[in-house]
């Protein structure tokens, strides 16, 4: 563990340049639709470090990046967010890893492709490197871009640390299922959730359901975002329901939501928060990066989300 006074924050995972276009009107599918193209640094373990680094935490990346131009790009940007890159693999046997989404007129994602190639060079060997680094961490953060070999690694040489997991897609979210017993804070979507219990979560009964099942695999506390139904989130004794917060603004982009939710998720777990104003804290988060036409918003900080936490409360 960190033996400095200041928390060290440790994200493994993906970095990648998304892009993403935005059609005007409703999408007709098969067609060229009418709309706007942005591009801006991505990948859920990125996202993670800058929002996390945007509040103010001591926060390093591991993930691998190709020898190419989009790499340097991501370095430069991360190093000027604030993120410690030092430990980011270059390789030359893949480009760096693209994020393509497509968003229909209310800034929700229809279908996205993703080529994280990449992340198989980021294998147990090369983190072994860095165990050190890893090893004096306050809190580790995974996400499920990472190979088994690398997950396993990770899972057992630092298991008496606490570890954060994000299941990312439902194409990856089966390969945090070996290493439940390990992860402190599981942060998921329904269909996500589906995929990696082979569980319904349709209603409020089956989550709780689902839940159970995580928690008997040994998470000790569970977040199933729920878009417009709000944020289950749960521990082996409690179950609620978090309703998102009323004043909803124009959707611009909903890519990063979940990133930044994590990332005050983790800032809330280091201020020792109850789970409660965690996810209270983290929905604020949340509201504010949907606001941003990039996948991060440059409008968060502490003093933002405190300022939506105090407009909800003032509804």
């Amino acid at each position: 563990m960190n033996s400095g006074n200041a928390p060290i924050v440790t994200v493994i995972g993906g970095a990648s340049v998304d892009i993403y276009g935005k059609s005007t009107d409703p999408i007709c599918d098969r067609d060229s639709n009418p709309g706007e193209v942005h591009t801006s640094p991505g990948g859920v373990a990125r996202n993670i470090a800058e929002n996390l680094a945007r509040l103010d935490i001591n926060c390093r990346l591991i993930t691998a990046i190709g020898d190419d131009q989009h790499g340097e790009m991501l370095l430069a940007q991360g190093s000027a967010s604030g993120i410690d890159m030092r430990l980011v693999q270059r390789v030359d046997s893949a480009p760096t890893s693209t994020y393509l989404a497509v968003l229909d007129d209310t800034g929700d994602m229809q279908v996205a492709i993703s080529d994280m190639r990449v992340m198989d060079e980021l294998n147990a060997e090369r983190l072994a490197a860095h165990r050190s680094a890893i090893e004096e961490s306050s809190l580790i953060i995974v996400d499920a871009n990472l190979p088994d070999d690398a997950l396993a690694w990770i899972t057992s040489t630092f298991s008496g640390h606490t570890i954060l997991a994000d299941t990312v897609s439902t194409a990856k979210a089966p390969r945090l299922r070996p290493y439940l017993r390990t992860i402190h804070t599981l942060k998921t979507g329904t269909i996500e959730a589906e995929a990696l219990t082979g569980l319904e979560a349709s209603s409020d009964g089956e989550i709780q359901k689902l839940s159970e099942w995580v928690h008997s695999h040994g998470v000790a506390r569970l977040l199933v975002t729920r878009g417009d139904h709000g944020v289950f989130y749960s521990t082996d004794r409690t179950r609620a329901i978090m309703a998102p917060h009323q004043n909803i603004p124009e959707i611009s982009n909903t890519t990063g939501a979940g990133d930044a939710f994590l990332a005050a998720i983790a800032y809330s777990w280091l201020q020792q928060w109850s789970f409660e104003r965690s996810v209270y804290f983290a929905l604020a988060a949340a509201q504010i990066t949907i606001r941003s036409h990039t996948t991060c918003s440059p409008a968060l900080s502490l003093a933002a989300i405190e300022q939506e936490v105090e407009m909800h409360r003032a509804e």
